[in-house]
């Protein structure tokens, strides 16, 4: 798919159609129009997301208050946001926020955008840690049964931070072989590191991963100097031929790096587990992320390296293969 056939030029003199003195309704309407005409797939929520970003209102105050003046500032801050998004600029790239697991983490150009399918990652991480907190007591593996995870190509950090939040006495490794990536990664942590307070039915709660989650940057899992629990991984894996039909919000956009998984796209995960052997522990686990169609191969990768361990694939809530799973401590008997 290519870009809208709008260029910045002949868009300019449509930028003019929103008058200056345009109220709340009359701008939506219009940023509504140029988005449904550059075929972005959900015009209207990103017009309104996009406005009420502009004006630093929420939805309801948006439907609430439609009568309202926009500014001169807020006027051309519109402009200039629904230009770039109907240039297919991503909009989580242009409100710097994503929304993931419940957590709000900052995103822009130095990391891919978290996707919904990769919840099921965490989900499956934190299910799973909870099943081994029970047996490291009772067999004293450790003075202290706190398991400790991997995130290999953490990107903006989202995967780490959300597990550290649902595993409190988890530690968790967050790696990545871009510096800039780090630098997100490092913002969310901070982000998302004070204890937070909040009620329940059963009192009050705390949590945060201040100290938890500990940044290192390197190739894969070649960093890591102690063994973990627990590997989890989004790593590229596109392949390079798949490119020419993705949308443009993610060739023109994206990082290449955390996209392009080489011919079959299983270049980065076939290296990931490679190396894994050597930085697990007794029992660990691998989890996966891989794309809608790699289950089979996957298995025969994760096979060839692990033929003892229990391997399955899990589907996403569309049906289609999304994680893929290497036990080490269930063995097949093969």
């Amino acid at each position: 798919m290519s870009r809208s056939s709008c260029s910045p030029d002949s868009l300019s003199s449509v930028s003019h159609d929103l008058p200056s003195d345009a109220d709340a309704g009359s701008a939506l309407s219009w940023a509504l129009g140029l988005l449904a005409g550059a075929e972005v797939d959900t015009p209207r929520l990103d017009a309104e997301l996009l406005l009420c970003h502009a004006l630093g209102w929420t939805r309801a105050s948006l439907y609430a208050h439609p009568e309202r003046l926009l500014s001169k500032e807020e006027n051309e801050r519109l402009r200039r946001l629904i230009m770039r998004r109907v240039q297919r600029e991503p909009l989580a790239y242009l409100t710097k926020r994503k929304e993931f697991y419940g957590l709000e983490f900052l995103v822009d150009r130095r990391v891919l955008i978290p996707r919904p399918e990769t919840e099921l990652l965490v989900e499956l991480a934190v299910a799973r840690l909870r099943a081994m907190l029970p047996a490291m007591l009772r067999a004293r593996l450790r003075t202290d049964p706190a398991p400790i995870v991997a995130d290999v190509g953490t990107g903006c950090g989202a995967i780490a931070v959300s597990v550290a939040i649902q595993i409190p006495t988890a530690k968790v490794y967050a790696l990545d072989v871009s510096p800039e990536a780090l630098e997100v990664a490092r913002v969310n942590c901070q982000r998302h590191g004070m204890m937070r307070h909040g009620m329940t039915r059963h009192g009050m709660t705390r949590h945060g991963v201040a100290g938890r989650v500990e940044l290192l940057r390197g190739d894969l899992l070649e960093p890591l100097g102690e063994r973990v629990d627990l590997v989890l991984a989004n790593l590229p894996y596109i392949a390079r031929s798949e490119f020419a039909t993705l949308q443009p919000e993610i060739v023109e956009y994206e990082p290449r790096v955390a996209l392009d998984g080489g011919q079959d796209g299983m270049d980065g995960i076939r290296c990931l587990l490679e190396q894994a052997s050597e930085h697990l522990a007794p029992g660990a686990s691998i989890m996966l992320e891989i794309g809608s169609d790699q289950g089979a191969v996957g298995r025969v990768l994760a096979d060839r390296f692990f033929p003892n361990a229990r391997i399955e694939v899990h589907p996403d809530y569309a049906g289609h293969d999304r994680v893929l799973e290497i036990d080490t401590a269930v063995s097949t008997g093969g």
